[in-house]
């Protein structure tokens, strides 16, 4: 996992789509999505602590432009 768009598609294969239209939205949603699959086991621990990492870096980078 590498971009945003494979966190995308990791909550595809869960069933989630997100788009709220605002990408600050939109990133601190998926991160919300991706604490409760973890929660519910139903994902690795690296996995979940790639896509946070990935999330939260993209919403940094948005914030600071």
């Amino acid at each position: 996992m590498k971009t945003i768009y494979d966190v995308q598609q990791l909550l595809k294969r869960f069933g989630t789509f997100i788009y709220l239209g605002n990408r600050i939205a939109d990133l601190e949603m998926m991160e919300e999505e991706i604490k409760e699959l973890y929660k519910s086991q139903c994902m690795e621990p690296s996995e979940y602590q790639m896509a946070i990492l990935l999330l939260k870096q993209e919403r940094a980078k948005l914030r600071d432009q």
